[in-house]
């Protein structure tokens, strides 16, 4: 059977990134960044938290969105299970199973085509791996390791939950469509057509009503009002060949920064006024953003250069690069949950890095599938899962 039109415009787009990649920016130099990042808004000016999203749990402090992650706070839901780094294998068509304590791979699961990111759903109790050109969805019972239900879902690049549970919310990048779904079902409610090429990545204000989404193939960042599901507002990206990629909410909920693989840097945006942001350099390839333990610090993954840029959100800059000894891909991932190991895939060599978040030593370099991407290190932290390889609130 010929390949659909679907799978070959995903080649054709895939193989265009991975070009871009390799090309250098336009007046962007590598080496060191400058550490002075674009200035937030102003915090000082910033009204209290309004109510947030119906349904959703009360904001346990206004002034962190990520208190409910601190070291060792496991919700009751997710005691018991064993502490597991979940690895997609794109080309590989296979999750592998990584014991942390051991840095070995313990299973080797078989899933769909072409898996990107393995999600923890907002109940906690599920992890989905999307099988992106498989059109479907396969359910890995954290408790045990074993595979589940396998739901036919169209083009699941990546998945995230809305912060009342109400929604899963399929980033149905090649289709051009932001679907939501009942959390459970995976049964559509509504499919809301986008004007941009890529949808990707995703994260949500501090009170839930609306929530920011990268167009990785135009360059454009949508806003979407999360209990009508419209797309209320939509720019592109100031910088020609803008490809961003994650999405993530400063701690004290002003700021969200958008990673950008083309434009060797961080987006610094406004999500209220949405309006134009300011770029952030911090290294070739910037891809993945993840935060501390303590909200203190954010990890931005390099993965043009085999480095990761640290930004200190209180001192507003960058503080620190590791690089990774002789070279690599860091992509996707997340921390532990006692915060002491920043867990990575290396998308382009087959290998998973876990690195101490202390001093950015490399502790292992463990091989893996073909392809490796959105991993997910589970359980963490957090009363609830917003998606992606695990946003917790």
């Amino acid at each position: 059977m010929p390949p659909s039109p679907r799978t070959i415009a995903a080649a054709t787009l895939l193989v265009a990134a991975l070009a871009a990649c390799a090309a250098p920016a336009d007046g962007t130099r590598s080496g060191t960044p400058r550490t002075e990042a674009a200035a937030p808004p102003d915090r000082a000016a910033r009204s209290a938290t309004p109510p947030g999203l119906p349904g959703m749990p009360p904001v346990l402090d206004p002034s962190d969105v990520y208190a409910a992650d601190r070291p060792g706070k496991l919700a009751p839901a997710v005691k018991g299970f064993p502490s597991r780094v979940y690895v997609p294998n794109t080309n590989s068509n296979t999750v592998s199973v990584i014991d942390p304590a051991t840095y070995k791979v313990v299973e080797t699961i078989p899933v769909g085509n072409q898996p990107q990111h393995v999600v923890p759903s907002w109940d906690l109790k599920t992890l989905w791996v999307n099988n992106d050109l498989g059109d479907s969805l396969t359910a890995i019972d954290p408790a045990t390791g074993k595979t589940g239900r396998t739901l036919d879902v169209s083009d699941p690049y990546n998945l995230y939950f809305t912060p009342d549970g109400k929604y899963a919310v399929v980033m149905a990048s090649m289709d051009r469509e932001l679907v939501f779904r009942d959390p459970h079902t995976m049964k559509t409610a509504k499919a809301l057509p986008v004007d941009c090429a890529g949808v990707n990545h995703a994260d949500f204000s501090a009170d839930g009503r609306y929530f920011i989404v990268s167009c990785e193939f135009s360059g454009d960042l949508l806003k979407v009002d999360t209990e009508k599901m419209e797309v209320v507002a939509q720019q592109k990206l100031p910088q020609q060949g803008a490809m961003p990629q994650d999405v993530k909410l400063s701690p004290d909920g002003s700021t969200f920064y958008i990673a950008d693989m083309m434009s060797h840097g961080v987006w610094v945006l406004d999500g209220k006024a949405f309006t134009a942001p300011k770029l952030l350099p911090t290294g070739k390839g910037a891809h993945g953003l993840y935060v501390s333990r303590d909200s203190r610090e954010m990890y931005i993954t390099n993965r043009g250069e085999g480095s990761v840029s640290v930004f200190d959100f209180a001192a507003n800059r960058l503080t620190k690069k590791w690089h990774l000894p002789g070279g690599g891909s860091p992509d996707m991932g997340g921390v532990s949950a006692d915060g002491k190991v920043l867990w990575l895939s290396g998308r382009y060599d087959a290998e998973v890095y876990a690195i101490d978040t202390a001093d950015g030593k490399e502790l292992a370099r463990i091989p893996v599938g073909s392809g490796p991407h959105g991993l997910a290190v589970y359980p963490q932290p957090g009363r609830y899962s917003l998606g992606h390889t695990g946003v917790f609130r």
